[in-house]
């Protein structure tokens, strides 16, 4: 289970990294595939996270406290080094609480809140899963449906813009990941290698309909209207992508030492990468391509590596007193 748990997390980092790197090729589209990565990490994180036994708010402070250390080190850093700056208290709240320098760190400390309570409800007087339907779906599709009501009275749809993170309507499509995978992880015995040809086929398909679809909304305005459809469309490819993964888990356990351990590294340093690679980015990707990409891959190695060697030498330094 843990291999393509970490293979779902690498897949993720790395489309999450290359949407970012729009002034580093030639050409900018090839820069693309951010959403899809976001929405792997929740529904991820939405599979990991199911088993909650601890009360709210220890389950909450544990979850924080894997979060933001990783945070901080990293914007004190870059505010030594002068890419950012703290003038003021609001500036501290907004860098350093919330919802910091990352879209993803504000988004997740959200839904953590819903989600546990769909959890604990879910634990107590869901349905079972013989049952026809369970309590996942029915908060699926009442998520769904409130989304869309919201869609379809309030939400400016001018011109395409679905899938900006910055907005507070991505909260939807992020918590329906995140059922995404608590479901997945409810069935794990019914999808866990599941062979058939079909799924890969039509995830393929879902793959390329959904890219189809971002280009045709963004570039035709008439079309702006029904832009959610892109959302629908993507959460089908997440559920694609999931079950084609979960059904290799044999398959991927029996990979070499080393692929798996390249995996799990990634997977483990996730959060790293993504809070140091805007800076290193933009840093240098003025220089001629394909250099600027070589650079900054490996500074971003680089830097998550030192990122994660900082935040975990608290528990090694308690780890070598202990044993003193």
């Amino acid at each position: 289970m843990v291999v393509f748990i970490d293979l779902l997390r690498a897949i993720a980092t790395v489309l999450i990294t290359n949407s970012h790197y729009a002034n580093v090729y030639p050409i900018s589209f090839l820069a693309n595939g951010g959403m899809l990565g976001n929405i792997i990490f929740f529904a991820v994180s939405g599979f990991c996270l199911s088993n909650i036994k601890l009360p709210f708010h220890k389950w909450y402070a544990k979850r924080l406290f894997r979060i933001y250390p990783i945070v901080w080190v990293a914007i004190l850093f870059f505010c030594l080094i002068g890419k950012y700056s703290i003038t003021s208290p609001m500036d501290f709240f907004n860098m350093l609480i919330f919802p910091t320098m990352y879209h993803f760190v504000g988004s997740i400390i959200l839904l953590y809140i819903p989600y546990y309570i769909f959890v604990t409800i879910d634990k107590k007087f869901g349905y079972k899963s013989k049952e026809r339907f369970d309590f996942t779906v029915i908060a699926f599709i009442l998520t769904v449906v409130i989304s869309l009501l919201i869609y379809i009275f309030a939400y400016d749809k001018s011109y395409y813009h679905i899938d900006t993170v910055e907005e507070p309507f991505i909260l939807f499509l992020y918590f329906e990941a995140m059922l995404i995978g608590y479901y997945f992880k409810k069935k794990l015995a019914y999808f866990e290698n599941k062979k058939g040809k079909l799924k890969w086929f039509v995830t393929a398909i879902l793959f390329v309909v959904y890219f189809i679809s971002k280009l045709v909304f963004s570039n035709i305005q008439a079309l702006s209207r029904i832009q959610i459809v892109n959302q629908y469309i993507l959460l089908c490819l997440l559920a694609g992508i999931v079950m084609c993964v979960v059904s290799l888990s044999d398959c991927l356990e029996k990979m070499p030492i080393w692929i798996k351990s390249v995996v799990s590294h990634i997977a483990k340093i996730t959060l790293e990468i993504y809070v140091v690679q805007y800076v290193i980015i933009a840093r240098f990707d003025d220089l001629p391509f394909p250099i600027n990409w070589i650079v900054i891959t490996v500074v971003i190695v680089a830097g998550e590596t030192v990122l994660h060697y900082l935040v975990g030498l608290p528990n090694k330094i308690k780890k070598i007193v202990r044993k003193k």
